[in-house]
């Protein structure tokens, strides 16, 4: 017949283990947090229910009978298991996150609406991201833990062990209501130099205006006086100041397509030019599951963008082909 460990029979064994282990009624009590005499009674009813001796009661002290030191291998070994597997789910470790650095711009405004999915599918993975300008050698300072980088970089500036995740593309964007305010910009070469606005820093070591005069090449108009432009240390800020009619930015398509879907901002002219730079990931770690997780997660992510943003640019470039004027090709294009 299989014994029923009632609470009853665990209070008396506890008591009884203890009482074993520390050869003392009193140290028992002690350890245990109740009285001497709850303890003696404790070990009373255990003897009872067994109906053996387990103590020899000693002037001074105590001793085990056979079936005392049998049952207390036991009883220890059990307690001790019980206590260290408790001990091991109470205090397990917790994981420190994963520490990724990542361009500010695009940390902003590709990368974090999509992270509520990168949790859900790894639930079991903490992720920290930082929005810094760094480049794909960093060495974070001591104390700092840094796992991955994502940098806005050239690819001849990307070390061989990088992952290229996302090619970029930019074009003009402004706000509708400064469109509006400014019919006469139907060209790229109605542009001004000054309602241009910068990104000063597009990467680290990048020329001035670099991205507007990549662009203006490749629409092929020479506009001198760059410098006249409002000027910021982030794409997004620059986005953001042509969201609110302050001039026209350029916009890199992985910060600004959710805007332009939703109107917010205006694909000026439909015309687009591959960037000088890309987004590319590395790692100063060996490999481990938790960085090819978020690795593979990011390229899946960057792949069903890019085939959208891809798409895009095809459906606008047929409307531009389709559209009697400028003005209408302005007005009419997006992604």
């Amino acid at each position: 017949m299989k014994t029923r460990f009632s609470p009853s029979l665990l209070t008396w064994l506890r008591c009884f283990e203890a009482v074993a282990r520390c050869g003392s009624f009193t140290r028992a009590a002690q350890e245990l947090h109740i009285t001497q005499g709850a303890v003696s009674q404790q070990i009373k009813q255990l003897e009872g229910w067994l109906d053996v001796a387990l103590l020899k009661r000693l002037p001074r002290d105590i001793a085990l009978t056979s079936d005392g030191e049998r049952l207390r291998q036991v009883v220890s070994d059990a307690f001790h298991g019980m206590d260290a597997v408790i001990d091991e789910i109470r205090h397990r470790r917790v994981v420190a996150p994963m520490e990724m650095i990542c361009a500010p711009s695009f940390a902003m405004r590709w990368l974090m609406p999509r992270m509520g999915e990168f949790f859900r599918c790894h639930p079991d993975i903490p992720l920290r991201i930082q929005a810094e300008v760094q480049s794909l050698d960093y060495t974070a300072p001591s104390g700092k833990n840094v796992d991955a980088i994502i940098s806005f970089v050239p690819e001849q500036a990307a070390p061989g062990t990088s992952a290229k995740v996302l090619d970029e593309w930019i074009f003009p964007v402004a706000s509708p209501d400064f469109l509006a305010m400014h019919p006469e910009i139907q060209r790229p070469q109605d542009l001004r130099p000054g309602i241009l606005l910068h990104d000063d820093a597009a990467w680290q070591g990048a020329p001035a205006h670099v991205e507007w005069r990549t662009w203006l090449g490749h629409a092929g108009v020479a506009l001198p006086d760059l410098h006249q432009g409002q000027r910021f240390n982030l794409s997004q800020l620059a986005v953001g100041a042509a969201m609110a009619g302050q001039g026209i930015a350029i916009g890199r398509a992985a910060v600004v397509f959710e805007d332009v879907l939703a109107g917010r901002l205006v694909d000026v002219f439909g015309l687009f030019a591959p960037s000088p730079a890309s987004y590319f990931f590395a790692t100063h770690h060996q490999a481990s599951a938790p960085i090819a997780a978020l690795l593979e997660w990011i390229l899946s992510e960057a792949n069903a963008f890019r085939q959208r943003r891809d798409q895009h640019f095809a459906q606008a470039a047929a409307a531009n082909a389709r559209c009697a004027s400028p003005q209408l090709r302005m007005m009419g294009s997006g992604l």
